[in-house]
């Protein structure tokens, strides 16, 4: 409330309240999934949109690599560093569920959101993935 010394607090509407819980939900354990959660990302360059998309589609425990989501969008492997970049400034973490994209070798790759690689580690343990890489950012305790 610093930076908005006027403002006040208030109960959020139905729909983002229904997200806020379905995510405390996520965070205890319970297979959820936000495929039907709408987003507004933002102005995005178009091949952004697309990994966002096809992101979207990934559901509970599965993975796959930044290259592999490059070539579904028939852009070649080459493009996997785009894939990265797109994943980087993925404006709802949790909704687009970038935690899921990982990288090649089964290096669990960056994450963007509060709590870095820990964070997206916690994430995919919750879902059963089995994660045998450690992270390399340090992130919140959850």
């Amino acid at each position: 409330m610093r930076s908005l010394p006027g403002a006040a607090r208030a109960e959020p509407p139905a729909d983002i309240a229904t997200v806020v819980e379905a995510a405390i939900r996520y965070f205890e354990g319970e297979r959820i999934e936000f495929f039907e959660t709408a987003v507004d990302p933002g102005q995005q360059p178009p091949f952004f949109t697309q990994v966002y998309a096809f992101v979207r589609t990934l559901g509970w425990g599965e993975t796959t690599t930044y290259g592999a989501v490059a070539r579904a969008l028939d852009a070649g492997p080459e493009h996997a560093r785009a894939v990265g970049q797109a994943m980087a400034t993925n404006p709802v973490p949790l909704i687009i569920p970038c935690h899921r994209v990982m990288a090649a070798g089964g290096k669990i790759g960056g994450f963007s959101a509060p709590g870095g690689s820990t964070s997206k580690a916690r994430m995919l343990e919750l879902e059963g993935v089995p994660v045998t890489v450690a992270p390399v950012q340090h992130g919140f305790d959850f």
